[in-house]
């Protein structure tokens, strides 16, 4: 069958329009891969850089501080035998200071401090039956374990070293027995670490002594180390705890034989503070820089229980520094404190307790 001009005429016409059909298809979808392509590759993120690791810090644990201060000094002044010979050490003798402990080492893990973390403790804690399990050593267990579990603190349970009559006591000269570190920092309780950088500083200065404390002096102008830096050896140990009476031991005599240096501001960074001494300060304190430039704040008045106890404000009245900007920072240490046992323990203030009958009528006696 022959076609005719009409059908051939036709078929050439679709041939023409079925093939530039393609062809646009064609590069419609090539346009297409194109633009997707281009918005995957705008969308897509950026891979992140990671810097090579510190080659003095690779064989230690934890990461640099991230301060001026930790850049200019412990850069290039490592303590003797690294980050792992060195420690902060609380012994905590009382049920009412394992929460202060707990919050120090917070403090210390959040600025990733690299010094080894220790808690000292009664053995006899541990002993305990749960039959007739005290609430203040079930709660102090719970405490130790969380110290262990979320800040990396190793538990280290003692035996009592003096004991005068019936009572038993943990001295702290018992700190120059943990000769597995070259140094110790013992923080006085109780108290707030603000800045680990020049506390940090402590474990690379040079000592001539045993022990070393570091005071911020107090109202009465009496001094008593806040800080505690030691040199534990066996020797050292051995020659202090037999110097030590145990029918008459006073750690406040301890204390007071303890070679004192006075605080070493560098760099505008002050080492410790005493909140007794706020009372002290003048009209050119600035309470700002003072929280922004203090390593450790001992938060002790001698009028009080310490900063545990839930004082009535009328019992305060006499204590909080009569100054602007001192009376700020008084109020703002006591508040981070009771907000931070809160936040790390889970404790409240503890209640102040009340007299005793034998107390009470003598202050009842008329003189």
């Amino acid at each position: 069958m022959l076609l005719t001009s009409g059908q051939i005429s036709m078929a050439i016409s679709s041939s023409v329009v079925f093939m530039f059909t393609f062809l646009l298809f064609l590069s419609g979808y090539v346009l297409q891969q194109q633009t997707v392509r281009s918005l995957q590759a705008v969308i897509k993120p950026q891979p992140i850089v990671v810097p090579p690791p510190s080659p003095v810090l690779a064989k230690h644990f934890g990461t640099p501080p991230g301060h001026s201060f930790y850049d200019k000094y412990l850069a290039s002044n490592r303590p003797k035998g690294g980050w792992a010979k060195v420690a902060y050490v609380q012994l905590v003798r009382e049920h009412l200071h394992v929460c202060n402990a707990l919050m120090l080492f917070a403090v210390l893990d959040d600025q990733e401090s690299m010094a080894q973390r220790v808690i000292m403790y009664p053995k006899e804690w541990d002993a305990s039956t749960s039959a007739a399990l005290d609430p203040q050593i079930e709660t102090s267990r719970r405490l130790l374990r969380n110290a262990a579990k979320r800040y990396k603190v190793m538990l280290q349970p003692v035996e009592p070293m003096l004991k005068a009559g019936e009572q038993s006591t943990f001295p702290l000269a018992g700190l120059l027995s943990l000769t597995a570190y070259n140094r110790v920092v013992h923080l006085v309780p109780s108290g707030l670490v603000l800045d680990t950088s020049g506390l940090d500083h402590l474990f690379t200065l040079p000592m001539d002594s045993d022990m070393l404390g570091i005071s911020a002096g107090t109202v009465d102008g009496a001094a008593s180390p806040s800080v505690m830096l030691l040199k534990p050896s066996k020797d050292a140990f051995q020659t202090t705890m037999e110097s030590l009476s145990s029918a008459k031991y006073d750690e406040d005599d301890f204390l007071s034989r303890m070679p004192l240096l006075p605080d070493l501001p560098e760099d505008q960074i002050h080492i410790v503070a005493k909140t007794s001494g706020l009372r002290l300060e003048d009209d050119s304190f600035n309470a700002t820089a003072f929280l922004d430039s203090t390593s450790y704040v001992h938060v002790s008045d001698p009028e009080t229980l310490g900063p545990e106890f839930d004082a009535p404000k009328e019992s305060l009245a006499s204590i909080i520094p009569n100054r602007l900007e001192p009376k700020r920072a008084w109020q703002e240490v006591y508040e981070r404190y009771r907000e931070m046992r809160m936040d790390v323990c889970g404790l409240d203030l503890e209640p102040v307790p009340k007299p005793s009958k034998e107390k009470l009528a003598q202050s009842q006696q008329i003189p």
